[in-house]
């Protein structure tokens, strides 16, 4: 087992990393203050994982809340039913909400626990790869709402996060490749050395070689940590997290939330990115072309959907967290390995950006 920190003082939390932490004894209950525990899981991982979670709340009061599976249910109305199962068992707020599921069950359950009764504790123990690199590490909860991606939300960091990457094991192929995404973000914004080395292994973690998988989530959640310690709340570097997010969120929210999976549309959003970047002249056309290919070889999509307009893009990049003072940042590449939050552009570059997105 891997533990890292995320540094943030009295407040600082550890990561684990290891096959089979799911069920070992003694990881879970030093993170539960309290008696009462509430599971918030999916009609997925829940018949996989939540009996081995049980095994560790021994002596614990545990509910369990179930909910449907899917991007397209990350709203309010289904965040009601975690406030429905914390009220109907009068669960107090020294409870503790355990997230087991993706990156959908994490910022949900972490949303309920940041808003009930003005704030429960949280356990985040991410199931997919998205989750275990990215979503789960941070402190990120939200909803969506039709209008915007996770345009409602909170800060609210876990007390703990267990990645357990056994349950990589049961994830789909599309998913693990949306996973990969967020991987691929890491070397791209801040890490030339792991970008080189997801060159030389991008196939080993399509192939789900187990030891690739284990170095790329650590490194990942290290840069990860690292950006969070610095920049808690999004005022500054923690916004490069963001490469490809903005082009991604308006995909997400544009097709239907759930018909592009997160780590797809984030993996279309880095590819639009890096063309922006190369027409600005910051970028090489090598370089945007390695981070093309590598994506290609990831199995994920490296061109925008010509379901979404010119029009319609910029229609929905309009309504992103990123907007000050009704100017949109954009989070763009001065190199492999070193991401810069700008909006020094013009507007006819972001449209001819988006134009060229379309082409095979």
């Amino acid at each position: 087992m891997i533990t890292l920190t995320v540094d943030l003082g009295e407040r600082s939390y550890p990561i684990y990393i290891g096959k089979g932490l799911l069920g070992r004894d003694g990881l879970l209950l030093p993170h539960i203050p309290g008696k009462n525990v509430l599971v918030v899981s999916n009609e997925t991982v829940a018949p996989l994982y939540l009996d081995k979670t049980l095994t560790m709340l021994s002596g614990k009061r545990v509910e369990h809340c179930i909910l449907p599976d899917g991007e397209e249910y990350k709203n309010l109305q289904t965040l009601n039913t975690i406030y429905d199962v914390l009220l109907r068992n009068q669960l107090d707020r020294n409870t503790t909400i355990i997230a087991l599921g993706g990156g959908v069950i994490g910022d949900m359950a972490g949303f309920a626990a940041a808003s009930y009764q003005r704030g429960v504790h949280l356990v985040q123990i991410p199931t997919t790869l998205l989750a275990q690199v990215d979503s789960s590490v941070g402190g990120k909860t939200a909803v969506n709402h039709p209008l915007g991606k996770n345009m409602i939300g909170a800060f609210y960091q876990p007390r703990a996060v267990i990645a357990d990457t056994a349950t990589l094991d049961t994830l789909p192929d599309r998913e693990l490749s949306a996973g990969i995404a967020e991987v691929i973000k890491y070397g791209l914004i801040r890490d030339r050395l792991f970008f080189d080395w997801l060159s030389e292994n991008i196939a080993r973690l399509v192939a789900r070689e187990a030891d690739a998988l284990a170095h790329a989530i650590e490194v990942s959640c290290r840069n990860k940590a690292e950006v969070v310690a610095a920049d808690e709340k999004e005022s500054g570097q923690r916004a490069l997290l963001n490469l490809g997010h903005t082009f991604g969120h308006a995909i997400e929210a544009g097709l239907g939330y759930g018909c592009w999976l997160h780590g797809e549309a984030v993996a279309a959003g880095m590819c639009m990115a890096a063309i922006m970047s190369k027409k600005l002249g910051w970028l090489d056309s090598d370089d945007a072309d390695r981070i093309k290919g590598m994506i290609a070889q990831a199995g994920l999509p490296v061109n925008a959907p010509r379901e979404l307009s010119v029009e319609r893009f910029l229609e929905l990049m309009a309504v992103d967290k990123k907007v000050m003072d009704g100017v949109l940042r954009l989070v763009l590449l001065n190199a492999i390995g070193h991401a810069v939050i700008t909006d020094d552009y013009k507007p006819e570059q972001l449209v001819d950006s988006i134009r060229a997105s379309y082409e095979a």
